[in-house]
This record gives C-alpha cells, sequence and structure tokens, in this order.
C-alpha cells in the first residue's frame, strides 16, 4: 500500500529530489519507521520505458528548464543553456550516471592541509575523514552492489578497455582494471547480470546498473512511509517566526500551487537547483536566502576537471559495444605536486555514440579533421578524464533575470578553470594520447569538456559557520531543521566520481536525522 500524507502532516519529512542523495534519504529513512513525502520535479520512468537512442532518450529524461550561464568555460560558448546533463525525473541523475563508484582517498578529505593554501582557491577541510566514512562507504557498496569490491567480480573488459589497458601497460601503469562499477557482474540483489549492450547514460533496460529509479524508491513506498509525488517542482521553503522552516511550497502536475507542512526538510535537487531554491526561499528574515548568513550558499561550485581523449586506429574497435566506463587508470589519482598541479586525476574508459560525438567531439571545430573523424568512428577508442577541481568563492551558482514556466527565478552558473584546473588537464591530455599512440594510433585528439555531469559544492560543508552552509550531517548551519542532502554539500570534489560518496553520506544522513527525531532534537 502506497503511502499518502496530508498536506498539513507536520510530522513528515520532506526531501526535495530523488537522485543518489535524496532517493537513497527517503527509503533509508522510511525503512527506519519515518514518513516521507518525496517531491520530484521529474515523472517517473522505468527500465521498460528507457530508450535505446540518444536523443530520443535525452529528451525523455534530461533536465532542459531554462537555466543561463556565464563565465570563461567552453561550456558557457558552446552550450549555454545546458550548463549540465542531469536527469529530471524520478531517481534523478542515478538513471544516466555511467555507475563509476570510487571512495575518496584519505587525503582528499583534507584538501587543505594536504594541498596547503592554493592561490585562487577557497580549499577547506571537510568537517569528517576517511575512517569515519569507511563503514558508511561499505554500507553503500553493498547497496550499489559494487563490483571489485566485497567478494563481487570486475566486469568483463570490452574492446574499448583493451585498447585502454595495453596503452596503459606500455606506459608503465599499474592501477589498471574494469573499475569498481554499480552494474551487477552476476545477478545481484534482485537484479541481472550486465548485458553489455552499451546504452549506460539511457537508463539500464535490464536494472543491472543501480538506479534509485527502480531500487531505493521502491523499497521506500513498499514500507508504507514513503509517498513520492512526480511532477512537483518545489518553488520555495517557507519557515516560521522563529526561523525553524515549517514546509515547502510546490507546484503540482497541474501546476498549482500547493504546500506540504514538514518537521524537517532536506534538501536533494543537485548542485544547481539545491541551491536556487535556498536562494529563491529569501525572506525578511532571511534575506540573502535562506541558511544563507555565510554568504556562502551557491559559492565554490565544482564540476570536475574533466575533458576527453579519442583516438583513431586502423582497425575497428567499436567502443560502443560492452559496458561504457568499465575502465579505469588510478596510477594519476595521486597528489604529486611535481606534476605541476595539486590533487590528481582518474582516467575512464568512454564511448559517445555518433549523435552526440557529433555535439561534443569538435576537435579543432567543423571541417575536413572532424568529418573524417567521424567517418572513422567505428574505429575510434575513448576516455574521459575526471580530476579533482579547485573550489572557487567566483564559480557559483546565483540567481539569473531569466524565470521558468512558474515565473521562478532560474539558476544563472557562472564558470572559470582555475591555473590548477587547467595544469591537470593538459597533463591527463598528454597522457591520454600517449597512451593510444603507444598501442598504434593513427590519429589522437584530445576534446574539450561536455556539459557537467558532476556537480558538487554551492551548499559545502564546513566545521565553521562563516566557511560552508552546512555541517558535518548535513544540517544547515543557520535551521537546525533543514539539511542539505545532495553532492551539493561537497566541501572539495576529489578525483572521484562522486555518487558512491552522496549514497554513503545520505545513508549516515538518515541514521542521524532518524536518532535526533527520536530523541526530540529536530
Amino acid at each position: 500500500m502506497v503511502a499518502k500524507f496530508d498536506l498539513n502532516d507536520d510530522s513528515v519529512v520532506v526531501i526535495i529530489g530523488t537522485g543518489a542523495g535524496g532517493g537513497v534519504l527517503a527509503n533509508e529513512l522510511a525503512q527506519k519507521g519515518v514518513k516521507v513525502v518525496a517531491l520530484e520535479a521529474g515523472g517517473r520512468y522505468l527500465p521498460e520505458d528507457y530508450i535505446n537512442d540518444e536523443w530520443e532518450s535525452f529528451t525523455q529524461l534530461a533536465w532542459l528548464d531554462a537555466r543561463t550561464t556565464s563565465g570563461t568555460w567552453r561550456v558557457a560558448k558552446d552550450f549555454s543553456g545546458l550548463p549540465a546533463w542531469i536527469v529530471k525525473a524520478v531517481g534523478g541523475t542515478t538513471t544516466h550516471w555511467a555507475g563509476a563508484s570510487l571512495r575518496f582517498q584519505e587525503h582528499e578529505w583534507k584538501a587543505l592541509s594536504t594541498y596547503g593554501a592554493v592561490e585562487g582557491a577557497s580549499l577547506l577541510d571537510w568537517p569528517i575523514d576517511a575512517a569515519e566514512m569507511a563503514p558508511w562507504y561499505e554500507m553503500a557498496e553493498t547497496k550499489l552492489g559494487v563490483t571489485r569490491t566485497g567478494d563481487r567480480a570486475g566486469l568483463p573488459g570490452n574492446n574499448n578497455f583493451k585498447v585502454f589497458e595495453k596503452g596503459a601497460l606500455a606506459l608503465g601503469y599499474k592501477e589498471v582494471h574494469t573499475g569498481r562499477m554499480a552494474i551487477n557482474s552476476a545477478d545481484y540483489d534482485g537484479r541481472m547480470a550486465c548485458q553489455q549492450t552499451g546504452f549506460c547514460f539511457q537508463g539500464c533496460k535490464w536494472g543491472a546498473k543501480w538506479s534509485a529509479a527502480y531500487t531505493d524508491i521502491p523499497a521506500g513506498e513498499a514500507t508504507g512511509n514513503l509517498e513520492v509525488r512526480e511532477r512537483s517542482h518545489a518553488a520555495r521553503i517557507l519557515h516560521d517566526d522563529s526561523g525553524k522552516v515549517t514546509g515547502v511550497e510546490y507546484f503540482d502536475k497541474d501546476g498549482n500551487l500547493q504546500f506540504q507542512a514538514a518537521r524537517i526538510v532536506c534538501v536533494a535537487g543537485n548542485t544547481f537547483e539545491s541551491p536556487r531554491l535556498l536562494l529563491n526561499s529569501a525572506s525578511s528574515m532571511f534575506p540573502n536566502g535562506l541558511a544563507n548568513s555565510s554568504d556562502q550558499v551557491g559559492r565554490n561550485y565544482m564540476r570536475h576537471t574533466t575533458g576527453s581523449v579519442y583516438a583513431i586506429f586502423d582497425k575497428p574497435v567499436r567502443m560502443w559495444r560492452g559496458t561504457t566506463m568499465a575502465g579505469i587508470i588510478q596510477d594519476e589519482a595521486r597528489h604529486d605536486p611535481s606534476r605541476g598541479f595539486v590533487g590528481g586525476y582518474e582516467l575512464e574508459t568512454l564511448s559517445l555514440g555518433l549523435p552526440f560525438m557529433a555535439a561534443f567531439l569538435n576537435p579543432g571545430g567543423w571541417g575536413r579533421g572532424f568529418t573524417t573523424a567521424l567517418d572513422h568512428y567505428e574505429n575510434m577508442a575513448g576516455m574521459w578524464i575526471v580530476g579533482e577541481d579547485m573550489p572557487q568563492a567566483t564559480n557559483r551558482v546565483t540567481l539569473s533575470e531569466a524565470t521558468d514556466q512558474f515565473g521562478l527565478k532560474v539558476a544563472n552558473v557562472h564558470f572559470d578553470d582555475h591555473p590548477n584546473d587547467v595544469a591537470m588537464r593538459n597533463h591527463a591530455y598528454k597522457q591520454g594520447v600517449a597512451i593510444y599512440e603507444a598501442v598504434g594510433a593513427t590519429r589522437a585528439f584530445p576534446t574539450p569538456p561536455y556539459p557537467s555531469t558532476h556537480n558538487l559544492g554551492t551548499n559545502r560543508m564546513s566545521e565553521r559557520p562563516e566557511d560552508g552552509v552546512c555541517n558535518k550531517w548535513g544540517q544547515t548551519h543557520d535551521i537546525a531543521n533543514l539539511f542539505i542532502s545532495d553532492g551539493s554539500q561537497f566541501t572539495t570534489g576529489a578525483a572521484e566520481n562522486p555518487t558512491l560518496t552522496i549514497v554513503a553520506l545520505a545513508i549516515r544522513q538518515a541514521d542521524h536525522i532518524a536518532r535526533e527525531m527520536a530523541a526530540g532534537n529536530i
């Protein structure tokens, strides 16, 4: 029996967003007997609804509401209306993610202490560390069924991986394998093994890849403690005269404004929508937006230092066959300033279909070089760079003058690369090209970053209230019953794909919230 809660029921926890943070938090709280209303701006799509076609799938799943963009990053020039490739649907971007599930390295929790002050960067140590996170990571890995972890075998390597691995070994790299992936290598937890179809970004039609859409959300609903309201777009969070939040105004599927009362509100709308909601919730008591006495809401936006390297060979590779990102080189993820930058990066296999290659490739713009590259698509191999970018106070989400379909001010995303990001990307480009040349590539070319998929920061965790937005539990410094529950709470980005850490933090936060509710503290 799926729960249905009254709009005036102020005993519920309202969670905004149902992705890696919100979807997991909703289920974890529901399993502990806490009543939850989850508001999701998008619709509900399950594996039978996913489309194995890049453009059609993009139209079905992507967040295409208006946003504006500024700054010197390539995205502002070429994709100004699409600063991020994220999902608007139940399950959030866990539908679209590749599945790479890596723990932060110990030093990455303490970037300021490890790297020292970096000019122009707003580095800060997380208020938590690797030892504290270890048990929560283990729970997250079990939930997601992460390969090469516990007794779960790795995925097989496709041709794209074999080319990548051979080049990596030729260069002397040692930490090369098919990755720790939340994609089943064997049947696990009621989900079948990976069928190697290659449409990992379009929603896994087999359910082999973990997604909150068809794991945590239905599990939470089955308890009778979770109600998911799809096509419910949060507008603002309201509060009482004491400054406690009292609930959420949202537009329902018919465009009518509703109000859901709440005991606690958890914001998990991704790194753009979460600060946007807090800023749009400004009031006479909170004139700069909710939880923003520090003026840190929206600041320190991170997207990872990314880019790709593609190469053409004299024989077919057919890189699109098999799991998209089951391949990683981890040797460069260390902190080694002798390379000319702080922090490190991962190299991961990647393939895009022809439509997206045409949109994103751009090795020097349209022309003969571009068209001949696409002509050799069958003979192409590809990899993606993901590295730790520097938080900067000026890289930030603010409210734009533009408004959305509900008349709400949209997010403006401003981003400029830090010199450390540029140095890291150039080093990674050089290594990526060398990997492919070591196995006889006839041509290898770096390509610029695509619209962001790893969106972090903007409501960061901090020990001191003046340095961030929330404490080590994701509880906002300013308002005790308002929590941040997504990647926007990241203090720094680390080199690893962020989803595993978002899930681990959500499991930990649910434990904390349930305990504090039982004690009557919130």
